[in-house]
């Protein structure tokens, strides 16, 4: 299943996406939805990112060690 949605662009952006569309006989909504399925991943793991920082800049969240990890997994020599 699939839903619509209606996304505002700069009028320079919305030309390109023409131009790139015409260029090479896709649909503008099929590069809007490459985009979106691209970047996406990018965006949340930022977040993810930005959210473990400030967790260890408050202290409710620690770092290891590469010996630590390696003797947790049973990995050290």
């Amino acid at each position: 299943m699939s839903k619509q949605t209606a996304v505002r662009i700069p009028d320079e952006t919305f030309e390109r996406l023409q131009a790139l569309a015409a260029q090479t006989g896709r649909t503008a909504t099929y590069y809007i939805r490459e985009a979106i399925e691209t970047h996406l991943e990018d965006l949340e793991d930022t977040y993810l990112a930005e959210q473990t920082l400030e967790r260890l800049r408050r202290g409710e969240e620690r770092t290891y060690t590469l010996n630590e990890v390696e003797r947790d997994l049973g990995l050290a020599d």
